[in-house]
């Protein structure tokens, strides 16, 4: 990871506590003078060849908070949906209980990523993190609740506090690590997917074997204490990052049309992963009659390339700036095909095969890197060249509106693909999901295409004027 944080010149982003509590002027080289056009590039500053122990600290943080929630949102996979069976949920409220998750995220990302800086960094991250983990243990004892309307009400409000902790760590996190990394964005998040693909890895496995060994209340007591573990060690080593709150709002963001295709592209991917956590077990038990045990194996396909894979992308991303728009869009059509052969589509007449389906879990974790890790950059880039400020409060409504989308995706997902599975086969619910994010990643492709053909229209004009502007100088040079 410290490698991979590494800057295109092989040295790094010095952050002391004098560029994080000063003002953007002591903070050196400015990271995005290129795309500004600013005169700060021409001043370089001689860069430390080794990380701060701010950036080491916060490396350890960030890496603690996305193995800690992520193993918290996939523990619930390989045996909640057949434990609410038992307790008379239908698949459609399973969907629903999956959803709100995502549904109260969305409302805590915006709201705090727009005071992000009012609240403080490092309180929102901590804070958020012993929500998360409480709740987790909460929900473990759900099994006590008598069937029926009181355990359903129940898992709504518990998996809803649950969100709120989520959304208010997640938030944070992402903002600190832009503001400590602000040359290397998509290398230190690609770096650290591995520990949200080993938190995705573990999750299903680890809960699959806890309630097949202990029952219900172990795996969620056993996970939630040990993201209570980590919140004193956050306390202790997580820097404090302190800014003036900025003028820029939600509303600027979404007048611009770049953040609005980028936003459908976090729905879709999202979605797409929201969508196997109700169907995915239920599909393997019925179709291939495994056990509990090793449904949360199956999860490991698209965690493992996911995570694998995701370092890689993000050094792509820094080296090759250019490719980021592109990358997204290859990306998003892999997608598609990968939910159309998942099933597979009854339409395709393929038998259905295990081998078959991880290998689809394989690419689409691979598809799914390969989409999300260049979008955090490129709507930082768009929002910096139409005049957003640089600091904590951009970063805190960049982050808060990645946030939001990916749960709004993360709700639609996982209720739709309940409802689906419920009228439909899985096979067909899979189907109408790759469909809809092959819409979208047709529609992004589109815009950049569009995008690109007036970019280069703009510079060819500007380099005609500039011609002519010369050739009207040398001719009233000899006139005169």
């Amino acid at each position: 990871i410290l490698r991979g944080c590494a800057s295109a010149d092989g040295s790094f982003q010095h952050s002391s506590s004098s560029s994080v509590m000063g003002s953007q002027e002591d903070a050196g080289r400015n990271p995005w003078s290129s795309v500004l056009g600013t005169d700060e590039a021409e001043v370089p500053l001689e860069e430390p060849r080794r990380l701060s122990r701010d950036q080491v600290f916060t490396l350890i943080s960030t890496a603690s908070i996305n193995f800690s929630s992520m193993i918290c949102y996939s523990i619930l996979g390989p045996f909640f949906p057949q434990e609410a069976v038992k307790k008379g949920v239908s698949n459609t409220i399973i969907g629903l209980i999956f959803g709100c998750f995502a549904l109260f995220n969305f409302l805590t990302s915006l709201i705090l990523g727009k005071y992000l800086v009012q609240i403080g960094t490092k309180f929102m991250f901590v804070a958020g993190m012993f929500i998360s983990g409480s709740a987790t243990i909460i929900f473990g004892m759900l099994d006590k609740a008598p069937k029926g309307p009181v355990f359903i009400i129940l898992c709504f409000i518990v998996r809803s506090v649950d969100a709120i902790g989520f959304g208010a760590a997640m938030t944070a996190s992402f903002s600190i690590l832009a503001k400590t990394f602000p040359n290397n964005v998509a290398t230190v998040l690609g770096s650290l997917e591995i520990f949200t693909g080993l938190g995705l890895v573990l999750g299903p496995p680890v809960g699959g074997f806890l309630y097949q060994s202990f029952g219900y209340e172990t795996p969620f007591i056993a996970v939630g204490c040990v993201v209570l573990l980590l919140v004193p060690l956050n306390i202790w080593i997580l820097p404090r990052y302190d800014s003036l709150p900025g003028k820029d709002s939600f509303l600027k963001l979404f007048t611009l049309s770049k953040v609005i295709f980028l936003c459908l592209v976090i729905f879709s991917l999202s979605s797409c992963l929201g969508f196997l956590d109700p169907t995915m077990s239920l599909f393997v038990t019925r179709k291939f009659k495994l056990p509990v045990g090793y449904v949360g194996l199956v999860f490991l396909g698209l965690a493992l390339s996911y995570s694998l894979s995701s370092p890689l992308l993000g050094i792509v991303s820094d080296k090759k700036p250019k490719l980021r728009k592109w990358l997204l869009v290859i990306g998003n059509l892999g997608t598609a095909i990968c939910f159309f052969l998942l099933g597979p589509a009854p339409v395709f007449h393929i038998q259905s095969h295990l081998w078959l389906f991880v290998l689809m879990l394989v690419l689409n974790g691979f598809c799914l890197g390969l989409s999300a890790i260049p979008i955090f950059p490129e709507m930082l880039e768009c929002a910096y060249k139409n005049g957003f400020e640089q600091g904590l409060s951009t970063l805190g409504l960049i982050s808060g509106l990645f946030s939001a989308m990916w749960s709004v995706g993360s709700f639609v997902g996982p209720t739709l693909g309940g409802f689906l599975s419920q009228k439909f086969q899985f096979e067909w619910a899979a189907a109408i999901q790759g469909l809809l994010v092959l819409i979208i990643g047709l529609t992004v492709g589109a815009f950049y295409i569009v995008e690109t053909m007036q970019t280069r229209r703009t510079r060819s004009q500007n380099i005609n004027d500039a011609d002519n502007e010369q050739t009207l100088l040398i001719t009233r040079k000899e006139h005169k």
